[in-house]
């Protein structure tokens, strides 16, 4: 199957107890995200599209612009409803702004504002309908919002095909491992 559009989704970043820019966790996960993304970039991969949510989006977002000047990939913004960072701190509203500038393509699915936990299915629903497969950030014994879009993307696999690339935090452990290896070997 050629893939030629993904989705990259997962945990928000209160669900990781990362409360700052500055967490080292974010360079592991951000890591991961690219050394995932790589291949697919390398077999073709012309669209990302993401819902603009924190966490994980925003942080590929950033690995997406890093990798832009290499690989000749689009990044489209999807969000559920219109003004979904209304609700966000104002830092997180002008990072979000600034992502939205910055994006190929931008047009929230709902032209209305929030009116309900449905507006989140039919986004998640949408989006894999749309693209050929995922990168998602997802523990299955841990749950959280990731959980919805998991679900259905193994919904959608079972009549479907559709590419679901998994992070876990064994696939995150073994990174910090390595990087850690690394950084000690420099001395």
């Amino acid at each position: 199957m050629e893939i030629k559009s993904i989705t990259i989704t997962g945990y928000k970043p209160y669900e990781l107890n990362i409360f700052s820019e500055k967490d080292e966790k974010t360079l592991i996960i951000k890591e991961a995200i690219r050394r995932k993304l790589i291949p697919f970039l390398e077999e073709g991969l012309e669209w990302v599209v993401l819902s603009g949510q924190q966490g994980v989006e925003t942080w590929s977002f950033e690995v997406l612009q890093s990798l832009k000047e290499e690989y000749n990939v689009k990044v489209a913004i999807i969000p559920p409803f219109v003004d979904q960072e209304k609700v966000w701190k104002e830092d997180k509203q002008q990072a979000y702004q600034q992502m939205i500038q910055q994006a190929d393509f931008y047009q929230p699915l709902s032209n209305k504002t929030y009116e309900g936990p449905k507006q989140f299915f039919v986004k998640n629903k949408w989006i894999i309908e749309k693209t050929d497969g995922c990168i998602l950030l997802y523990e299955e014994e841990f749950g959280g919002s990731p959980q919805y879009f998991y679900d259905l993307a193994l919904k959608y696999q079972e009549k479907f095909p559709y590419e679901l690339t998994v992070i876990n935090s064994f696939d995150l452990d073994d990174l910090a491992r390595e990087i850690q290896e690394l950084n000690q070997s420099d001395f």
